[in-house]
C-alpha cells in the first residue's frame, strides 16, 4: 500500500517526487524420473501468462496503446522469450552481452554476443543475433567501479548511471559533461568507454495489505504495500526502505493499528519489510482499478523491453516498459544499487508500491521524476533481492505452492521452495541436476522437472 511518506527525522527529507533485468541445450546427465503424459508445460502455461487478468491487459491497452489482443499477445510473447533468453545466456557464458524485447507485442527477442560464432546458436532459439564488442560482464564491471567511486565522491550532478543493454554501453546521466567526467575519472574508468547523457532530472524517493494500498508511518508518513509476505508463522509485507525504520509502526489505509517494520535497507538498497497484526492477512493480491485486484502467482523477472504495471496508492494503476535493470541512483539522502529503470509514471505516496509483469511480482517503487499528468521515468528495486535478504516467502496464488525451503531429498544442493534462484544456478532434483534459466523465487509448484520455462537439465 502506497500513501504519501511525510515522516520527520532522517525521512524529513524526502522529497516527494521519487526514490520512488546456448551453445547448445546441455545435454542429459542422468535419467529423470518419467515425464507425466502429454507435452511438457508452455512457458506460458507455468507462467500464468495464457490466463492474463483482465486488470492487467485494460491497463495496458491505455498506457501502452496496444489492442486487447495485442496486450494478451505480448505477454505470452514476453513469458516465453524469458524462458530462451535464459537458455542462450547459459549457453553464450562470458560471451553473452544482453537480451531484450521489442515490437508493440515484444515478438522479436535480440540476443547479443561479442563473437559471431554464436550467431547460429542465438538464431536457432528463434532470436534475432547482435555482434557488439563488450560483454554484460565487462559493462557490469564499469558500472561497478562507479558503484565505488559514488561512495567517496559526491554525485549530486551525476545522478544516474547504468548499462544500456541495447546500445551496449554505459551511460551516466548528470547535470552537465564537467560533473560527469569528474565522476567518471575519480572512478578511474576510460572516458570513452562511458556515454554521457546531460539532463536537468533528478531522481527523488517517492514518500508518502493488498498491495498498493496506503499505509501511515509513525502516524504521519504515507507509503504503500509493496508485496504480502510471510516468515515463518508470521505475516507482512514488503514495501521500501525509505519509508521506515526497524520499529517503526504502521496504520492501515483505515487507520487501524497495522505491524512494525522488522527490517529497513536504505540507501544502497531500497528495502523494507512490514509484519502486521492478527487483524491483517497476507494475500496474493494486488489492487488494481475499480476495487479489483489481480492476483500474483511468482517472481520471474522480467527481460529488458517488457511490460510492466505498477500500483500506488497515489495514482493508482498504470503501465509501461522496462528500460534497464542494475540502475543506480544517487539520490540526495544517499546513492541506490541495483534498481530497475522503467516508462511507468508515479507520484508522491506512491513509494514501496508493487510492479508487476502480467502475474509476476517484479518490485517496490523507490523513485523517479515527472508524474502521472506529463509522465516521467521511475525506479524499483527487485523483489526477488527483498526475499532473499530478509528470508521472506512471496503469498502467491499458485496451486500446490510448498512450504519455504522444503528441500529436495534433503541433499546440500537440493532444490528448495522459498528459496531465489539466479540465473545459472544450479540444484538437484529427483537425482537429475539442473540449471536456472530465470531468475525467481522457488514454489513447491514449479519443481525444476515440471517447470521447463525455468529450469533445464544439465
Amino acid at each position: 500500500m502506497v500513501h504519501r511518506h511525510a515522516a520527520t527525522g532522517r525521512r524529513s527529507a524526502l522529497i516527494a517526487v521519487g526514490t520512488l533485468l546456448l551453445s547448445g541445450i546441455c545435454s542429459t546427465a542422468a535419467a529423470e524420473p518419467p515425464p507425466a503424459a502429454g507435452p511438457p508445460p508452455s512457458a506460458t502455461q507455468t507462467l500464468g501468462a495464457d490466463r492474463p487478468s483482465a486488470q492487467v491487459l485494460r491497463a495496458m491497452q491505455r498506457d501502452l496503446g496496444l489492442t486487447g489482443q495485442q496486450a494478451a499477445a505480448r505477454l505470452v510473447n514476453e513469458a516465453e522469450a524469458g524462458t530462451r533468453a535464459g537458455r542462450l545466456r547459459l549457453a553464450l557464458g562470458e560471451r553473452f552481452a544482453g537480451a531484450w524485447l521489442s515490437g508493440a507485442t515484444s515478438d522479436t527477442l535480440t540476443v547479443a554476443t561479442t563473437s559471431t560464432t554464436d550467431m547460429a546458436t542465438i538464431q536457432g532459439q528463434g532470436a534475432k543475433a547482435t555482434v557488439v564488442k563488450a560483454s554484460l560482464a565487462d559493462l557490469a564491471a564499469v558500472t561497478g567501479k562507479l558503484d565505488k567511486a559514488a561512495s567517496r565522491v559526491n554525485t549530486r550532478n551525476a545522478p544516474l548511471w547504468y548499462v544500456d543493454v541495447p546500445r551496449n554501453r554505459v551511460v551516466v546521466e548528470a547535470a552537465s559533461r564537467t560533473a560527469a567526467a569528474a565522476f567518471v575519472r575519480a572512478a578511474g574508468v576510460d572516458a570513452e568507454r562511458v556515454h554521457v547523457r546531460v539532463t536537468a532530472n533528478r531522481p527523488q524517493l517517492l514518500e508518502d495489505v493488498t498491495g498498493g494500498d496506503a499505509y501511515y508511518i509513525n502516524g504521519s508518513a504515507r507509503c504503500s504495500v509493496g508485496f504480502s509476505v510471510t516468515k515463518g508463522e508470521e505475516q507482512g509485507f514488503a514495501t521500501a526502505g525509505h519509508c521506515g525504520d526497524p520499529g517503526s509502526r504502521t496504520t492501515g489505509y483505515n487507520q487501524a493499528d497495522q505491524g512494525t517494520f522488522q527490517a529497513s535497507t536504505f540507501p544502497g538498497k531500497d528495502m523494507a519489510w512490514v509484519a502486521v497484526n492478527d487483524n491483517w492477512t497476507a494475500t496474493a493480491d494486488v489492487k488494481g482499478e475499480s476495487g479489483e485486484t489481480v492476483q500474483m502467482g511468482g517472481s520471474v523477472e522480467a527481460l529488458v523491453g517488457a511490460s510492466v504495471c505498477r500500483s500506488g496508492s497515489t495514482t493508482g494503476w498504470h503501465c509501461g516498459t522496462i528500460q534497464q535493470h542494475g540502475t543506480s541512483v544517487s539520490y540526495a539522502e544517499g546513492v541506490v544499487n541495483g534498481l530497475t529503470r522503467t516508462t511507468v509514471c508515479a507520484e508522491p505516496g506512491d513509494s514501496g508500491g508493487p510492479y508487476v509483469s502480467g502475474s509476476q511480482a517484479q518490485g517496490l517503487t523507490s523513485g523517479g521524476t515527472g508524474d502521472c499528468t506529463s509522465g516521467g521515468t521511475t525506479f524499483y528495486q527487485p523483489i526477488n533481492a527483498v526475499l532473499s535478504d530478509f528470508g521472506l516467502t512471496l503469498k502467491t496464488a499458485s496451486a500446490g505452492s510448498g512450504a519455504p525451503d522444503q528441500q529436495d531429498g534433503g541433499e546440500t544442493d537440493g532444490w528448495a521452495t522459498g528459496r531465489v534462484y539466479p540465473v545459472g544456478a544450479t540444484v538437484t532434483h529427483g537425482g537429475v541436476r539442473y540449471q536456472c534459466l530465470q531468475s525467481h523465487q522457488a514454489q513447491g509448484a514449479w519443481t525444476p522437472a515440471a517447470t521447463p520455462a525455468l529450469w533445464q537439465r544439465v
